[in-house]
């Protein structure tokens, strides 16, 4: 049964598009097939029991002042949508108007002239990921940008938004509001594809913190701004609940992540907000309530564009502009309705009861030629998939040649002439908190994270007092005699290694930072030294209640030395050592961000500063080759442990027989290499301190200067690119 419905479905395709293969023909008419007339109302492409709704054709007019537009309404229906309820006026606010009604507009207006972008391959820039694009898209309307997997799409997004990576070159121009310049912070936001949210916070919490790092002022300014952002998304209902969710709640299901995603844009009140796919794993349900909320936030005056694989019909009915891509081709721009007779034009009619999006899909995606090759020899009880003929290069390339020479091609740069031949007004960069309030926002934030998340701290602090207990008792009772010297030291080594690799077990909520950042760095909410300095400051009474409880049980259970002073030492030495620790983890975090790889790396690093520590075989006599120079020098280990033993042994004395007695430096010697000094123990904690400080400056420089997105960016273009020649 399946096999006949899919053989059915594929001749019905066939007889569709081939019953109007030259532009003379008219598509087929009925209830699932709808073409724009001049003069009547847009209506949703959708099923007999899709919701109707008013429209209003806009006719965008910049005024000298270029804050404004006139829209230009038709005769309303008089009933209103169940979608777009109240994101447009009502029929008898329409009927006591004119026929032109002026609004203020807080969007912008953004052009795309020519636009190309090349991917660096090797020393030379050549292959265009885009080619000549040319667009628009106005303040209160919904433009998208549609196409296959590997088209361009995101590209395109990010070179309008001024957001490409290091890589690509970026050719021709951009123009905001009729001016050649760059959005300033604050005049626009950007939502990437993947959500990116603190899940120990709840939706509320999130998106305060997230005012406090964005924008200057009030704290009931600040207040107002989240509720209004809350408000905006409909996430009313959400904003008490953890993000994450607890083990008596469940997490905020996709849908809502994706409007909490976007409502922290939205805190800035921007006047342009770009999407990279905002119905990214949404089920149907949640795409529509989702691009409804979209609709009546740029009902108020916002310019939305963003980018979208494949929608369903009533979701699709939503869009006002269209830029169709294929394989960095611009195929369509122009407004949705348009698009249908476009294809239709080109001997492409869209197919009854199939969504407008699957049609131009499987018209312009290469992919499905592999699918028709698969096919050819698979037999059915009817016949082969032989049928499923259309070449899709074939299609591209009628397409674009039947828009270049469309009147929609030529509208579209009457508009961008017109939109472009008159400057508007500039947006201004607004205000910014300063460092130092980024600083105390960002380590609060991360001193409730840390406190909330069982797994990061709760647990790893149990486990390291089981750990502390189980060395504890297994060295219990060894006595101060010379003889017990060479277990004392096993014992301090022992200690310091497994509590140092027991620190990997952070490492998930160290990854989790560090994604934070890669997100919120680019919107400019934080930066690379307000980020290190607010976590370094977030994690010392952490570590410090670690290196605390983790020290004393094992001092006393050992039974070291009894003085205050050197219980104090013992502690700074633990806590500074675990410091330099967390900076080796960060860096390893940052270069992998994933946890195995991350794991891997961290194991092996700490195995061999373990074997380079001086403990199974003295540093002197180390081969002096990578062993002795550079890894002892290198592995924090090694100085910990030496510091731990000179503020043991250094100013104590064993007796041998009855009338000689040697020095505990003397005692030591044999196992390990410990100054005579007495200030040798802080001149081993300071070297620690330094080590820390270097782990973080090394950080500092590879979150300032990209080093691992440029070489992640690099590899992916390469990637595209080399998908892109297979085509």
């Amino acid at each position: 049964m399946v096999m006949e419905e899919i053989q059915s479905y594929s001749d019905n395709y066939r007889s569709s598009s081939s019953s109007t293969s030259s532009p003379t023909n008219k598509p087929p008419s009925g209830p699932f097939f709808y073409l724009r007339k001049p003069g009547a109302l847009r209506k949703p492409f959708s099923f007999e029991d899709s919701p109707e709704w008013d429209d209003l054709d806009i006719d965008p007019n910049i005024e000298e002042g270029g804050d404004s537009i006139h829209v230009a309404t038709t005769t309303a229906s008089p009933s209103l949508s169940k979608v777009n309820s109240g994101s447009l006026p009502s029929p008898s606010m329409l009927e006591g108007s004119s026929s032109i009604v002026s609004r203020k507009i807080a969007g912008a207006t953004i052009v795309w002239k020519d636009l190309c972008v090349t991917i660096k391959d090797k020393r030379m820039y050549s292959d265009k990921v885009i080619k000549s694009s040319n667009g628009y898209s106005l303040p209160g309307t919904l433009t998208v940008i549609m196409g296959p997997a590997r088209s361009g799409k995101s590209t395109l997004l990010r070179a309008i938004a001024g957001r490409l990576h290091c890589p690509a070159r970026l050719y021709g121009e951009v123009f905001v509001n009729g001016l050649k310049s760059s959005m300033h912070y604050g005049s626009y936001g950007y939502v990437d594809r993947k959500d990116v949210l603190i899940e120990s916070l709840t939706v509320r919490e999130f998106l305060y913190y997230s005012t406090l790092l964005q924008v200057a002022g009030s704290l009931s300014q600040k207040k107002a701004f989240v509720e209004d952002a809350i408000s905006a998304m409909s996430l009313g209902d959400y904003a008490g609940k953890l993000i994450g969710g607890h083990c008596l709640m469940n997490r905020l299901p996709c849908g809502e992540r994706r409007r909490v995603s976007i409502a922290r844009e939205l805190i800035m009140r921007p006047r342009v907000l770009f999407i990279d796919e905002p119905l990214y794993h949404l089920d149907s349900v949640s795409a529509l309530l989702l691009m409804v909320t979209l609709k009546k936030l740029a009902s108020t005056g916002c310019t939305l564009i963003f980018t979208m694989y494949q929608s369903s019909t009533e979701v699709f009915g939503l869009f006002d502009r269209i830029c169709l891509l294929s394989n960095g081709n611009t195929l369509f721009f122009g407004e949705t309705l348009a698009c249908l007779q476009h294809f239709s034009n080109a001997g492409f009619p869209c197919p009854i009861m199939q969504s407008p999006s699957d049609h131009f899909l499987r018209a312009i995606n290469t992919d499905f030629d592999r699918i028709i090759a698969m096919c050819k020899n698979l037999q059915d009880d009817h016949g082969d998939f032989s049928s499923v003929n259309m070449d899709t290069a074939v299609a591209i390339r009628t397409l674009e040649a039947t828009y270049k020479s469309s009147a929609d091609y030529s509208a579209v740069e009457s508009m961008i002439l017109k939109l472009t031949e008159k400057e508007g007004p500039h947006l201004k960069s607004k205000g910014r908190p300063s460092d130092v309030m980024r600083i105390v926002v960002l380590t609060w934030r991360s001193l409730l994270t840390i406190s909330r998340e069982l797994n990061h701290f709760w647990i790893c602090l149990v486990l390291y007092v089981l750990l502390t207990l189980s060395i504890g008792t297994i060295f219990i009772n060894i006595g101060h005699s010379l003889s017990s010297v060479m277990v004392r030291v096993s014992a301090i080594f022992v200690f310091v290694s497994f509590i140092s690799l027991l620190s990997i077990a952070g490492l998930p909520a160290h990854l989790e930072e560090i994604k934070i950042f890669t997100h919120e760095e680019p919107n400019q909410h934080s930066g690379a030294m307000v980020f290190i300095l607010a976590h370094f400051l977030a994690s010392i009474p952490f570590l410090f209640l670690i290196s605390i409880s983790s020290s004393l049980l094992f001092y006393y259970l050992i039974g070291l030395r009894n003085e205050f002073s050197l219980l104090t030492y013992f502690i700074l030495n633990i806590f500074v050592c675990l410091l330099a620790n967390e900076g080796l983890i960060m860096i390893i975090s940052y270069t992998w961000l994933k946890v195995f790889p991350c794991c891997l790396t961290l194991v092996f690093m700490h195995v061999l500063m373990m074997l380079v520590a001086g403990y199974f075989r003295v540093r002197n006599d180390l081969p002096e080759a990578i062993w002795k120079y550079p890894l002892s020098y290198f592995a924090f280990h090694t100085y910990s442990v030496q510091g731990l033993l000179e503020n043991e042994y250094i100013g104590t004395s064993f007796a041998v027989g009855e009338v000689r007695a040697i020095s505990g430096e003397q005692a030591v010697r044999g196992s390990y290499n410990i100054s005579s000094s007495r200030n040798a123990k802080w001149n081993n904690l300071l070297v620690l301190f330094l080590m820390a400080i270097a782990y973080r400056i090394l950080l500092f420089v590879l979150l300032r200067f990209h080093i691992r997105k440029s070489f992640t960016s690099y590899r992916s273009s390469c990637w595209l690119l080399t998908s892109n020649k297979g085509r």
